[in-house]
């Protein structure tokens, strides 16, 4: 699939307002990217596009970025140490295996929802928002 035929079919709207509504029950960060690029290792260029664009200066260390490249059908989804450690490699597993079954059905939309409901439920349980909570990052879907 051609990475705009993606972006067409995603309703950027209900996107960011579940990123929104995710955030704001816990001090954790979740950013979407969608990748025009062909890649070999989406968690390697996930990884890269974390680091870019300052994920990694969250004051928790708790954002999680879910990555797409359609051009490549293939997808990533990343923490950053802290939430890593309290959510473990069974989580990542869980998460790629639904978004997995909703791309494969075509529901697009709601397979980056369900991702970032289910990376805010686990943030929240184990990063829940501060008094002075700020979003420390954009809730807007990012591109390359």
């Amino acid at each position: 699939m051609k990475p705009r035929e993606f972006l067409n079919l995603l309703d950027e709207q209900k996107i960011e307002a579940a990123i929104a509504e995710a955030e704001a029950r816990t001090s954790g960060e979740i950013r979407v990217w969608v990748s025009a690029k062909t890649v070999d290792d989406p968690v390697a260029r996930a990884t890269q596009r974390f680091d870019k664009i300052g994920m990694r200066k969250t004051r928790e260390r708790n954002a999680v970025l879910i990555y797409f490249a359609p051009a490549s059908q293939k997808f990533a989804v990343i923490g950053d140490t802290a939430i890593h450690e309290k959510c473990g490699q069974s989580f990542w597993e869980e998460t790629a295996a639904e978004i997995r079954e909703k791309l494969v059905a075509g529901n697009f939309t709601e397979a980056v929802i369900g991702a970032v409901k289910k990376a805010g439920e686990v943030l929240a349980r184990h990063f829940p928002p501060h008094p002075e909570n700020p979003d420390e990052l954009p809730n807007t879907i990012l591109r390359d």
